[in-house]
């Protein structure tokens, strides 16, 4: 899928999302759904996007898509190009490499934890989400994939019950960048990497420590190996 240039913005308007079942202005919905495409490379650096296009594209009107953009750009997403929009910044492949290797500190065994203290129920919880992912990936939808794999992996570090621990990786999360996602789903392997949400729930389920912690290395490396197929 390439990226959308504003002279020609032909995606198809997407639903506007709610992460994590959370109640959100919809200010907040329309910077939800802008992070999700810039995530997910739909929203490429270099690219000038203005906020009537952006609009036009997500099927709102201009005014809440200038605030949203006002609010990514705060969290260092894109810069203002003043009197034309908004730029994607660039991430390097070191800054990748450090984000990542961060997750997988903070991520990996925190969830491997899980196995041991989070009750069933809560767990199963978040079995709705990762279905989502797989609906997803069959889709071919790959915002509704970036929202739906948020709302489930902050979700498992809710139940830790740490904000701050959850409040670092949503910033790390925002910050990486997906763009082989549509390398993945042009190769037909992007719905199995979702169905590995529902492996590592199955493996947290089934309080196996060490199936939980090599289904969320072998994730968490995908983020890395997503970049990679991107520039290759």
């Amino acid at each position: 899928m390439p990226a959308q240039r504003t002279s020609a913005p032909t995606a198809a308007a997407p639903a506007l999302p709610t992460v994590g079942g959370k109640k959100s202005s919809y200010r907040e919905r329309v910077a939800d759904a802008l992070r999700a495409a810039l995530i997910a490379g739909e929203l490429r650096p270099g690219e000038l996007y203005s906020a009537p296009t952006l609009a036009a594209r997500f099927g709102v009107s201009a005014t809440p898509v200038r605030e949203a953009m006002l609010d990514l750009a705060k969290e260092g997403l894109v810069d203002t190009v003043p009197n034309k929009g908004f730029r994607v910044t660039e991430v390097s492949e070191e800054q990748l490499d450090e984000y990542t290797h961060i997750r997988a500190l903070i991520e990996i065994p925190t969830v491997v934890d899980l196995a041991r203290t989070a009750d069933s129920a809560s767990l199963e919880a978040l079995r709705p989400a990762a279905r989502e992912i797989v609906a997803a990936a069959a889709a071919g939808d790959l915002i509704a994939y970036v929202e739906a794999d948020t709302a489930f992996h902050l979700g498992l570090l809710t139940i830790v019950g740490n904000a701050h621990l959850v409040e670092v990786v949503g910033d790390l999360r925002k910050r990486s960048r997906l763009y082989g996602l549509t390398a993945l789903l042009e190769a037909g392997r992007l719905k199995a990497s979702a169905e590995e949400h529902i492996e590592l729930l199955d493996a947290l389920l089934a309080r196996d420590e060490n199936a939980v912690r090599e289904v969320m290395t072998r994730h968490l490396g995908h983020v890395r190996g997503l970049w990679a197929a991107a520039h290759e």
